[in-house]
């Protein structure tokens, strides 16, 4: 891409020279310059007429900032830092604090200058000690001030005795560390408590912090013989010009919470700390966080941001909007508003985003892929463009300006200092420069629906679209409403009509605010039009109606889909396939953020990705914070199961893949809880410890998966079969303190805590329902059981249907080691001889109680898992087949799913190939029914199985029928 701007500045004209050459040899009558610097003719001269005059007056702040070699140096924080804290120090009154403060601007402000002048400092280093000149200002000011006013009435303190500062946040390019040359500073006056001072003269904190505001604004922007520091304003405080100074955090939050507007939002963004106590400081920022950035995608901000624009673009149309390389079409307010919209819509869901600095954020949304890479490197370029090109309009004359010179003498000036030849050449970079910026901004600011009738009617929009919008305004004749809903192929055009009026007319729609009700009049006509091309759309229509009556609750959420054609064509689409798609998007809303991007809705992560993602998730949050984590863990669970849903429902993912991913969440998200709960316990009684003195080790802990857990087998809704094992041993069994535990105990508590956090149920929902009576003894056991108890029970105690349990049991999370013991215990107690008979026996008995409980009774169809023929007689079959056959094919118990365990039994010999191969596609053909009957708002039942459905199960009882004889209990073989 071409540079926009030149590396340095160009010749000087003979003219400039020699304006130069003579302010040189008045400037050398003054004082002893070095002979190199009178040498260079240094352009900088030229370009400033702020620098000349302040040179000629103050030619020591320019002698004093040069090397040996005549050139202006680089300035560090630290030197800086001392420079100032010296110059400070003698200081006595009022009157010598602003005399210091205004020199050291000055004299900071000649050498920012001649390094950009100069080509010496890139924009980044300009920027940096900019806004650290105004902080260190600020801070310094502040803490004269503060100091003598604490001389007369005391330290200010809270309620409890606490010493109280003042908070200065600064905003805006400030607040970023990207401060402009001549700038405006926007500040905002804070102070932690209520209370009052301890001296003498005993005022309120509030007065004293008044006082102290008023003091520092006055010694920043007051003129004087020395000029002014900075213009201070504090217009965006709360409640602006009307409100107090400054407030207290309380009457500060409860301010943002109440009467906060989505501008004050926009303001905020950049909000930093800038003087007072750094911790009371940060302490401020968490609790305004909230309103900053939503928990949920904020997709309200674009029409808002939308409106904010206009309303600058028409001033800027009547100044002139090329002339103003800051609020006109293309300008650096443009470059702006696209960062900062995503950072309002996505930054309270990625903490990546809430960060100050613009070219940060644009790295960001390279990153996310948010904005493609090519945008991002041209609007980078761009915003550095017109940065320098607004920081040499202000170097100029040291004023605070946007617009190109008219005086035609200056504008030839701006272009060399910029590196232009002539000012045709820099006008046509700026405008190319601006009318790339303003591309992109359209790209994402557009509107893509018109907002009222009269911009509908203005436009080219069909008279279906028109009607639509009536129809849902009610305005449309009730013949007319029918007959266009009819023409859309709704069956039911008359119940269509009263859904729309019922949602039209609804006590929740009735009261919405007018954004909200704006917002919603703009969806309904859309979503209208989306449903009608849906094959049923009126079986879809009552779904969405009740999704939208649930949803417009919460207005952004009808924004997200207005302002994104593509969510709202997914979200039909799903709705239209899956009725449990609908209910879980109706319950949780925060789920249409997913459909925002359709790579990442039909493409689950793997494994790995899974715990990537969600190890990324929970980076964004304070490890002590374990509240809000599981709330993330809850959303992490119904985002990943709804992109699972999507993938299967359009035919993205077979199905031994979508239990595949499923298994996958549930380990991920049991780790997670697991690991919460171990180091939650370790913080209050230590880690387990067990073994002789001279052989102490960790006590370990595992989890155990079985059932559909084990299997790789999980469903949509499925809970989890689990069973701890621990292998703590010895006597002096107990936890390292600080509060010390038996080492049982403390696992069980373990146990709890994870069985709580996966199955406590919040508004953002619960991960699992968590069984664990597969554990020895049922629910008369221990919840943790030690590997040797266990080893002993399954010896000893064991029914043989637990034993058949334990074919589908695996480790799932906690100690490895401990994982792979238990797995060697599993084929220990597989493997073992048994008497086939007595097997056979027991595992029919168990079979026929279950049918006796569960079973379906005459004519009311088939249930694809528990009835005669079924997924459960498949699985009886498999773990009989396993128990029988290991003790001379251990290979058959390798595996916990029945897929693979099927085809090693039949490549072992144990079954017939073609028998394995049956029963796996029959096992194949239930679990999909399962599923899409799962996805359809239905259970396992079938009221009248089809042809196809009827040969699965014939294939299956004739299987259980050769292996077990005739069965005692013929139910449901009539469905």
């Amino acid at each position: 891409m071409d540079k926009p701007l030149p590396e340095s500045p160009a010749p000087l004209p003979s003219q400039l020279q020699q304006e130069v050459r003579d302010l040189l040899a008045d400037l050398d009558e003054q004082l002893a310059w070095p002979d190199t610097f009178l040498a260079s003719t240094p352009a900088p001269f030229a370009f400033s007429h702020y620098l000349v005059q302040t040179v000629r007056q103050h030619p020591e702040y320019l002698l004093e900032a040069l090397d040996p070699e005549g050139r202006v140096a680089a300035c560090d924080d630290a030197a800086f830092e001392r420079i100032l804290r010296a110059r400070l120090e003698g200081v006595t009154d009022d009157a010598e604090l602003r005399h210091v403060l205004r020199e050291i601007r000055h004299r900071e402000m000649i050498r920012v200058a001649w390094r950009d002048l100069s080509g010496q400092a890139d924009l980044d280093e300009v920027m940096h000690d900019l806004s650290r000149l105004a902080r260190s200002l600020i801070e310094g000011g502040l803490q004269w001030l503060d100091r003598h006013l604490q001389e007369r009435y005391g330290q200010p303190r809270g309620p409890e005795g606490e010493a109280q500062s003042m908070v200065v946040l600064g905003l805006g390019k400030l607040g970023g560390s990207e401060l402009n040359f001549s700038s405006d500073i926007d500040l905002i006056f804070a102070f932690e408590e209520a209370g009052e001072t301890d001296g003498q003269r005993v005022i309120e904190n509030q007065a004293f912090f008044q006082r102290l505001g008023r003091q520092l604004i006055a010694a920043l922007s007051d003129v004087t013989a020395d000029g002014f520091c900075y213009r201070v304003d504090m217009r965006l405080r709360p409640f602006g010009d009307s409100g107090p100074l400054v407030m207290h955090f309380d009457a500060m939050e409860d301010y943002y919470q109440a009467h906060g507007r989505e501008w004050e939002r926009y303001a905020l963004i950049k909000a930093s700390p800038l003087a007072g106590d750094p911790e009371a400081g940060a302490r401020l920022m968490r609790r305004l966080r909230p309103f900053i950035y939503r928990r949920y995608l904020d997709y309200g901000t674009l029409a808002n941001l939308r409106e904010l624009k206009q309303m600058i673009n028409d001033e800027s149309a009547r100044r002139g909007r090329f002339e103003d390389v800051k609020h006109g079409e293309g300008g650096i307010r443009e470059i702006e508003f696209i960062a900062q919209s995503f950072q309002l819509i996505r930054g309270g869901r990625d903490q990546a985003l809430q960060r100050r600095d613009l070219l940060g954020v644009m790295g960001v949304l390279r990153d996310r892929e948010l904005l493609p890479g090519y945008a991002v490197e041209q609007l980078e370029c761009s915003y550095r463009f017109l940065r320098r090109v607004e920081n040499r309009l202000q170097m100029l004359n040291d004023q605070q300006t946007h617009r190109l010179p008219s005086n035609g003498d200056d504008r030839h000036r701006l272009a060399l200092s910029l590196g232009f030849d002539d000012e045709a050449s820099f006008e046509m970079a700026l405008l190319r420069e601006q009318r790339r910026v303003h591309a992109h901004f359209e790209q994402v600011f557009s509107a893509p629906q018109r907002a009222d009738d009269a911009a509908m009617e203005a436009s080219s929009e069909t008279d279906r679209e028109q009607q639509l919008n009536r129809l849902w305004q009610g305005s449309l004749p009730e013949a007319d409403a029918r007959a266009v809903l009819e023409a859309m192929e709704f069956q039911d055009a008359d119940e269509a009509l009263r859904g729309i009026a019922d949602l039209r007319e609804s006590p929740g729609v009735r009261a919405m605010s007018v954004t909200g009700r704006q917002r919603l009049d703009r969806l309904m006509p859309l979503l209208i039009g989306a449903i009608a091309e849906m094959e049923a759309p009126d079986a879809v229509l009552p779904r969405a109606l009740q999704m939208v009556r649930t949803i417009a609750r919460r207005s952004v959420y009808l924004s997200l889909l207005v302002e994104n054609p593509l969510a709202l064509s997914q979200l039909v689409k799903l709705v239209a396939a899956s009725p449990w798609i609908n209910e879980q998007l109706t319950r949780h809303p925060v789920l249409l953020d997913e459909l925002l991007d359709p790579r990442a809705l039909y493409a689950p992560p793997d494994r790995d990705g899974l715990s990537e993602e969600l190890e990324a998730e929970l980076a964004q949050f304070p490890e002590q914070d374990h509240e809000q984590m599981l709330d993330r863990l809850r959303q992490f669970k119904q985002v990943q199961t709804l992109r699972v849903a999507a993938a299967d429902i359009m035919g993205f993912l077979p199905l031994m893949k979508v239990s595949d991913h499923l298994t996958w969440l549930a380990e991920v998200l049991l780790e997670q809880v697991l690991q919460l709960a171990w180091e939650k316990m370790v913080e209050r009684h230590g880690e387990p410890q067990c073994g002789a003195a001279d052989a102490r080790r960790v006590a370990r802990f595992a989890v155990i998966g079985y059932g559909k857990l084990g299997g790789f087998e999980l469903g949509y809704g499925s809970d989890l079969d689990v069973v701890f094992l621990h292998d703590s041993e010895g006597d002096d069994a107990q936890t390292a303190g600080p509060k010390v535990i038996d080492n049982t105990e403390f696992f069980a508590r373990v146990a709890q805590r994870v069985v709580h956090l996966l199955g406590a149920f919040t508004p953002a929902g619960r991960l699992y329902e968590v069984d664990t009576r597969l554990r020895p003894s049922g629910t008369a056991g221990l919840l943790v059981s030690g590997l040797q108890a266990f080893r002993r029970y399954q010896d000893e105690s064991a029914w043989t249907w637990e034993h058949q349990a334990l074919v589908r049991a695996r480790f799932v999370s906690g100690d490895a080691e401990l994982g792979e013991q238990f797995h060697a215990l599993r084929r220990e107690v597989l493997t073992r001889e048994r008497d086939a008979e007595a097997l056979r026996d027991e595992v029919v008995e168990m079979r026929d109680r279950m049918l006796a409980e569960h079973a379906s009774k005459k004519g009311q169809g088939f249930h694809l898992k528990r009835d005669r023929g079924g997924i459960t007689d498949i699985e009886f079959m498999v773990q009989y087949w396993v128990l029988v056959s290991a003790h001379d094919h251990p290979a058959v118990c390798d595996w916990p799913d029945k897929i693979r365990t099927l085809e090693t039994l039949g490549r072992e010999g144990v079954i017939d190939a073609g028998l394995s191969e049956a029963l796996a596609d029959a096992y194949r053909d239930l679990r999909n029914r399962i599923h899409r009957l799962t996805l359809a708002g239905l259970d396992a039942r079938v009221e009248k199985p089809d042809d196809e459905l009827c040969a699965v199960r014939d294939r299956v009882i004739q299987a259980w029928k050769d292996l077990f004889g005739e069965p005692q209990s013929a139910a449901n073989q009539n469905g």
